[in-house]
């Protein structure tokens, strides 16, 4: 047999192999975003008809998930997936991302982002199922002591400022990119029935402009913080959903942003399922 052709084979079998590591892995780092997402929404809705006894953040979503049956096992494959994800963000960062433009500088920029964002999500998730009786940390005293901490330093204000600016530019693009259903270039749309295509539409549409919303307010809340030289003004998640029931609106815009979480969960599944990876 040719050596050339045994070589040729050989690399191949082996980058189809590491295609399938990678794609399993941020297929299960989709499922696990969509649990916490889940869980989220759900927390946040309970807070709007009247129970807030639990804080509607990642740290909640993980005291809930480890009050159930096979809570430890959940809580472990959670992480895992969030490492997973990790993983593959940072293949993406590394090697490119699947489109035209996927081995472009922002697009390389942009992944290494979300793969510390998603290596820090899977540490607090994997710490939390290491010792389930310590606490799954609150989102808004963290983020108070970050502004806390940040405030102190040289051109404190100006950083947490510039850093609120960004979170709602952010959430604004998560918002903006749902109603243009950009998503639709990253998934595998020929494989949907029609049916599976417009519930798909509905949970990325009402599920990621609900993202972009939060956001975009606990950004606006970071950049209050910066202007008042307060780290108190600044909201986590479970804060900012609060603050949404504290609107002319009252709490029915919370039950519709909460809605928009559960939303976004389901169709964080969908990407488990169908994203070109």
């Amino acid at each position: 047999m040719n050596t050339g052709a045994l070589v040729r084979g050989r690399a191949g079998a082996r980058r189809a192999a590491n295609g399938s590591v990678v794609e399993g892995a941020a297929r299960a780092g989709f499922a696990a975003r969509g649990v916490i997402y889940l869980l989220v929404g759900v927390l946040a809705l309970q807070i709007a008809f009247g129970d807030g006894k639990h804080q509607a953040d990642r740290g909640g979503a993980l005291a809930e998930l480890s009050g159930k049956p096979f809570g430890a096992v959940l809580l472990w494959a959670l992480g895992i997936g969030l490492v997973g994800m990790a993983l593959w963000r940072l293949s993406e960062a590394l090697f490119g991302s699947v489109g035209p433009d996927g081995r472009s500088a922002r697009k390389r920029l942009m992944a290494t982002g979300r793969c510390v964002f998603y290596a820090f999500v899977a540490y607090s998730v994997l710490s939390f199922a290491a010792d389930r009786h310590g606490e799954g940390g609150s989102s808004d005293r963290q983020s108070r002591d970050v502004t806390a901490r940040l405030l102190e330093v040289p051109a404190g204000q100006w950083l947490v400022g510039a850093a609120g600016v960004a979170i709602v530019a952010v959430g604004v693009g998560i918002g903006v990119r749902a109603v243009r259903r950009k998503y639709h270039d990253k998934m595998k749309l020929g494989q949907m029935s029609s049916r599976t295509r417009r519930l798909v539409d509905v949970t990325g549409v009402a599920g990621g402009a609900a993202r972009g919303l939060v956001f975009a307010a606990a950004g606006a809340f970071a950049v209050r913080a910066a202007v008042d030289y307060e780290p108190d003004r600044a909201k986590g998640l479970d804060d900012t959903l609060r603050a949404f029931a504290d609107t002319p609106l009252g709490p029915w815009l919370l039950v519709c942003v909460a809605a928009g979480l559960v939303l976004f969960g389901v169709f964080s599944f969908a990407m488990a399922r169908w994203r070109r990876v």
